[in-house]
C-alpha cells in the first residue's frame, strides 16, 4: 500500500500524492475533519479521474450507507446526511447551456445550506458561489494513482 502524501502549500491549498483507489476514503476524512459543516466543492477532473468514486466516499463518510451512483442523467441526487443535513451531488456534464440551466433552477437550489459536490462545474460557472472550494482530481499517466488538489479561500 502506498503512503499517503498530505501536505499544506499554504493557507489555501492542500494536495494528496499518489492516491490509489483504496485511499480515497481516507481522502473524504480528512476533506469532511477541514469542512465539516455545509459546504460548496466544485469538483474537476477527466472523464475517469474518480470524480464520482471519490464523492460516494465523502458520502459514506458523511453517514450515507447506499449511493446512487453517478447522477449523469439525473443531473442531482439527493441525500440527507445522519445528523438530518441535506447533500447534493450534481453531474453537470449533459448541461450544454445556458436554457437547460434555467430549466433545472440550480441557483435556487445553491441557496440552501447543504454540502454540495458538483462535478464539472465549468458547465454551470456563471451560477458558482463565491465561497466554492474546488477539488482537482487528476491521474497520472498509464497508472492508478491520483493527486488531489483542493483550493479554497480561507475568509469564506
Amino acid at each position: 500500500m502506498i503512503k499517503l502524501k498530505f501536505s499544506m502549500q499554504n493557507d489555501q491549498t492542500k494536495s494528496w500524492q499518489g492516491c490509489s483507489l483504496g485511499d480515497l476514503q481516507s481522502v473524504a476524512t480528512q476533506l469532511i475533519d477541514i469542512f465539516p459543516k455545509p459546504t460548496f466543492f466544485a469538483i474537476e477532473g477527466e472523464m475517469g479521474a474518480g470524480k464520482t468514486t471519490f464523492v460516494q466516499e465523502v458520502l459514506r463518510v458523511l453517514g450515507i450507507e447506499k449511493t446512487d451512483g453517478s447522477p449523469t442523467y439525473a443531473i442531482v441526487h439527493e441525500y440527507r446526511s445522519k445528523l438530518g443535513i441535506p447533500i447534493y451531488h450534481l453531474d453537470c456534464y449533459r448541461i450544454e447551456n445556458e436554457r437547460d440551466l434555467a430549466q433545472l433552477g440550480l441557483d435556487e437550489l445553491f441557496d440552501q445550506a447543504a454540502f454540495f459536490f458538483v462535478e464539472w462545474p465549468n458547465k454551470i460557472e456563471n451560477i458558482l458561489p463565491d465561497d466554492a472550494k474546488w477539488l482537482y482530481i487528476r491521474c497520472a499517466p498509464e497508472s492508478e494513482l491520483r493527486e488531489i488538489v483542493l483550493t479554497y479561500d480561507n475568509r469564506s
